[in-house]
């Protein structure tokens, strides 16, 4: 009688895409720790058996309380100094999907959006009436200022002087903090991907980026992949980013690999950002453009692993 090999699982997280050249050993490290720490969270739930929606959005919830991440604690200010937070999470199996976008109180976006998609009829929630849909639900509430640092303060504080926005992956600087994400493949062969935000420095009240938005920058079907993606949402937003990786597999035939390779080093601006993701088969693909990539990945055939800069 012949053993039935047990069908592979696979995650990969990110912690946002940069210029990272100026970074210690020391700071890099604290990157490495908490996104080892996501990784291991996700990892845990895959192994024993669980639903690759849960490991996705545990990993990200474990990111959205690292304060080194730009999404719930540690998210940056907007133009009028608070925050604004955004998330997206959805289920390859039937396509099941949930979003929110312009968050002030809500502790885990990431949560919320799940129960947008699961105790909701729509898809996308913003602002006011999101935070309504939070209260219905009961979940966890914070003061607006439970997601300030003073480094992001300072940021903000410096862009304010310059007059610009601050994208993380735009410039050269010794405090990184990015967009996280994160996409899994369960042992029952169902995909899932998870996205959260607090967005740019200094953007104006009300901005989404690409995070929230399915299709752009958060995507899955158990037909091909999950996708979680990071760097500047615009960019992300006008190639329909996270979908066209979907697309060039079905329509074109090609491989994970090569279909986000060819999003991320042709079809995008350079410096603009990258992605993490995954196959119905566990293959894994992390491309960036910017000199690097917060990132981690494991499972069934993967090494634990995460890094920064190019391979």
């Amino acid at each position: 009688m012949h053993s039935v090999s047990p069908r592979p699982f696979a995650v990969a997280i990110h912690g946002g895409a940069d210029q990272m050249s100026e970074l210690t050993p020391d700071r890099l490290a604290k990157y490495h720790e908490g996104l080892a720490a996501a990784l291991q969270t996700a990892l845990d739930i895959l192994a024993a058996g669980g639903a690759a929606l849960d490991a996705v959005e545990a990993a990200v919830q474990t990111l959205e309380e690292d304060s080194l991440f730009n999404c719930g604690k540690g998210s940056v200010f907007n133009h009028a100094g608070f925050h604004e937070l955004d998330a997206a999470i959805m289920s390859g199996t039937n396509l099941a999907c949930g979003a929110v976008a312009g968050l002030r109180t809500v502790k885990s976006p990431v949560h919320l959006a799940r129960l947008v998609m699961e105790r909701s009829p729509h898809v996308f929630m913003a602002g006011g009436g999101a935070e309504e849909f939070a209260d219905a639900m009961g979940v966890e509430r914070v003061n607006n200022n439970y997601f300030s640092t003073d480094l992001r303060y300072q940021q903000w504080q410096k862009a304010l002087a310059a007059g610009s926005i601050l994208l993380d992956h735009g410039g050269s600087r010794q405090e990184k903090l990015g967009t996280v994400g994160a996409v899994a493949l369960d042992m029952a062969g169902n995909l899932a991907a998870a996205t959260s935000t607090g967005g740019i420095t200094n953007k104006h009240f009300g901005r989404v980026g690409d995070s929230p938005v399915i299709g752009a920058g958060t995507y899955a079907n158990n037909r091909t992949c999950a996708v979680s993606c990071t760097g500047h949402g615009e960019e992300f937003i006008r190639r329909a980013a996270a979908f066209d990786i979907h697309a060039q597999m079905v329509y074109a035939g090609l491989t994970l690999k090569q279909a986000a390779d060819n999003l991320i080093y042709t079809s995008l601006p350079p410096g603009s950002g990258g992605l993490v993701a995954v196959d119905r088969d566990g293959n894994i693909a992390m491309p960036f453009n910017t000199t690097g990539m917060f990132r981690g990945k494991a499972g069934s055939k993967e090494s634990f692993w995460v890094g920064t800069y190019p391979d």
